[in-house]
């Protein structure tokens, strides 16, 4: 079995984020939860000192963060989790996506938008499928009743929270885009609150209460998917112009599935099946684990760099030509994953220069909640919430408190894609949560970047830092991060301010084209957290992005 991923020596050099910015990794016995909201954070913890699992702490944190960050994230959104099972050591994926209205068509967006569907149009919503997910977690996962879990999150919502000065930029980056679909509801006097300004959620409140009510995930569910927080969710998007019916949402359900996965450095990395984007950072540690087996020395900083970039595009030129809504799809993962393809694409990867035929380009960039937790049992889960860009369609239903994703913007409207826009069909999907377990299968923690498709990019990244560098988590989070940017006609890669100047000249002579990024724009490389658990000792050892306003702790 693969020792812990880090030590202390090798660690001790890793770069600080930012000047005169410094997080250490925090340790624990039993528990760990980590979050981009320190509120989410106590939320989970609170659930396992009262006897809880780690899904009923993921789903406390779920809806805290739709209260608070509810420009990322909300009931209007979707949601994926990976569960690490430890009574029999498996991983199970959960797909909480929601698929189109059976109204929509390639032929109405056409007529209606022309040849591109506009990102925040009502033609681009889909079901809602995070509260599907939430239920789903909790009737085989969870032990406390329903009401206990989503008590602190109405307790923020009725009481008011301190918005964070991230959280607060996020929020203002959505002002006009609320104000423009009518959801003054989320805004403070018609602005977005100031750091450290409190808010109240009225219409969180008003749904949470009904939820707790209703008393059982299953009862919840059929409240939401057919009572009156669909009828709410309808009319809302259909008075915008939106072909949303109630029979849609009364359909909905999310699905299991089996995690997919592949091994690199010795460990199994999981991710949730597509539609999701997963596959596409395991596409992308196959062809670098290709290339290390052949030879190429990834001990130099620069190599590496510019190998991961390469590896990317190829893996998003894989994922955007097959992935979609797996009825859909005419390549199996199997064949995404195969040891053949990877030493494919390493072979169009050139030492000396890029490869500029490939030039796979992800879609603009997104808001998401990325958070996870350890219990003491040994389960753990790994989940991902969002409402796809900052406030989705920014239509809020009246007296809810989130706003309606735009996820249907993921669809192609190319007649022979796979990803085609077509009725009751689920898009690509961004969000993806990563989890890695050891050699015999026991838990290693889960782990996640969020930020839309900037996610495989991270994963990647934060996954090289700690199984080639032997990094601990919050250096792992912290450490300066490339981006391949969307719309860019000439692959602009953005890279961070804290990757040394050197390095990123050294990228720039092989041919990327590149640009320095700072400040508060760095939201552009995600914000993760990890958890990592020691297999001889048990502790755990966990991170949280300082570009976010979270926090890890445990107990």
């Amino acid at each position: 079995m693969r020792s812990f991923p880090f030590s202390f020596s090798d660690s001790a050099g890793c770069p600080d984020f930012g000047p005169g910015v410094r997080r250490s990794p925090v340790f624990a016995q039993k528990c760990m939860a980590a979050a981009s909201q320190p509120q989410a954070v106590q939320a989970g913890l609170s659930m396992l000192a009262q006897g809880g699992t780690a899904a009923d702490a993921a789903i406390a944190m779920a809806a805290v963060l739709a209260v608070i960050e509810p420009c990322s994230t909300g009931l209007g959104g979707d949601a994926f989790a990976l569960y690490y099972d430890a009574s029999c050591a498996q991983v199970a994926g959960l797909n909480g996506s929601g698929r189109s209205p059976k109204a929509l068509s390639l032929e109405l967006v056409k007529k209606r938008c022309g040849a591109e569907l506009p990102p925040r149009h009502p033609l681009c919503v889909t079901v809602p499928g995070a509260l599907s997910a939430w239920c789903a977690l909790l009737e085989r996962y969870g032990r406390l009743p329903l009401e206990q879990v989503l008590a602190p999150a109405l307790s923020c919502a009725r009481e008011g929270f301190s918005v964070g000065p991230v959280t607060s930029m996020l929020w203002k980056e959505g002002e006009s885009v609320l104000r423009v679909a009518g959801g003054q509801e989320l805004l403070k006097n018609g602005r977005a609150p100031r750091p450290g300004e409190v808010m109240y959620s009225p219409g969180m409140e008003r749904v949470l209460t009904g939820l707790s009510r209703a008393g059982t995930p299953a009862a919840a569910h059929e409240l939401f998917y057919a009572g009156e927080f669909a009828a709410d969710i309808v009319q809302a998007v259909q008075e915008r112009g939106g072909v949303l019916e109630r029979s849609d949402m009364a359909a909905h359900h999310c699905d299991w599935a089996d995690s997919v996965s592949t091994v690199y450095q010795g460990m199994t990395v999981h991710e949730c099946a597509p539609n999701g984007q997963g596959i596409t950072a395991l596409i992308a540690l196959n062809i670098l684990q290709e290339l290390r087996e052949s030879g190429v020395d990834m001990r130099d900083e620069a190599m590496r760099l510019h190998m991961q970039i390469e590896a990317m595009r190829q893996a998003f030129a894989l994922s955007r030509e097959h992935v979609t809504d797996p009825r859909a799809m005419h390549a199996r993962s199997e064949q995404l994953l195969s040891r053949d393809l990877a030493a494919r694409c390493a072979r169009q990867i050139f030492m000396d220069r890029r490869n500029v035929s490939v030039n796979a380009q992800p879609l603009p960039s997104s808001d998401t909640v990325y958070f996870c937790v350890v219990d003491a049992e040994g389960n753990a889960c790994s989940m991902v919430n969002s409402c796809y860009m900052t406030f989705g369609t920014g239509i809020v239903p009246k007296m809810t408190g989130f706003a309606v994703q735009n996820r249907g913007h993921n669809f192609s409207l190319d007649p022979l894609h796979d990803n085609v826009l077509a009725p009751e069909k689920r898009p690509y999907h961004t969000i993806i949560p990563g989890l890695m377990t050891y050699a015999d299968g026991s838990l290693a923690g889960p782990f996640g970047v969020m930020g839309g498709f900037m996610q495989p990019q991270g994963h990647v990244q934060v996954l090289s830092s700690l199984l080639d560098d032997g990094y601990d988590p919050q250096c792992a989070l912290d450490r300066g991060r490339f981006c391949i940017e969307s719309g860019s006609p000439q692959g602009l890669v953005a890279l961070e301010e804290s990757v040394p100047e050197q390095l990123r000249n050294a990228v720039s002579a092989l041919g990327h084209p590149v640009r320095c990024v700072q400040g508060y724009e760095r939201g552009l490389f995600g914000r993760g957290q990890c958890i990592l658990r020691n297999p001889t000792t048990g502790f755990l050892c966990a991170g949280s992005d300082a570009r976010a306003d979270g926090c890890a702790f445990g107990f």
